[in-house]
């Protein structure tokens, strides 16, 4: 379907998801039982598939050039209850039940910093 009107995605209720220039969109994985963000990838066609069929996460490596099943190497899947689309659907908030922690420094979060001033400091679980 290409020529698509903003009313049709932004208003009605088909799936029709506008990746960008290069392929893809953004997906922010979000805790189910305490909603925290946990992380923000992207996600390509196939991608979105492999999660829609599998139930697990699955993004696409920017820097690797391929499909990521997250918890793939590490064990921490992250296993998706809903797929929540945004007005534009450009990007998607998947509610997922993490097994592990969701980022690849170990903390359960990508978002355990805070900025003060000039200066990192780290948020306490």
């Amino acid at each position: 379907m290409t020529d698509v009107s903003a009313a049709d995605r932004e208003l009605g209720t088909a799936f029709l998801p506008r990746f960008d220039a290069q392929g893809l969109l953004i997906a922010i994985a979000v805790d189910a039982a305490t909603r925290d963000i946990l992380m923000v990838a992207y996600m390509d066609a196939e991608a979105l598939e492999k999660t829609r069929e599998t139930g697990l996460a699955h993004f696409h490596s920017r820097s690797r050039g391929k499909l990521w099943l997250k918890g793939e190497t590490s064990g921490h899947f992250l296993r998706v209850q809903e797929i929540r689309v945004d007005c534009d659907q450009d990007a998607l908030e998947l509610v997922v039940t993490p097994e592990g922690p969701a980022c690849h420094t170990g903390a359960r979060s990508c978002f355990y910093r805070r900025l003060e001033g000039e200066t990192l400091s780290r948020i306490e679980p």
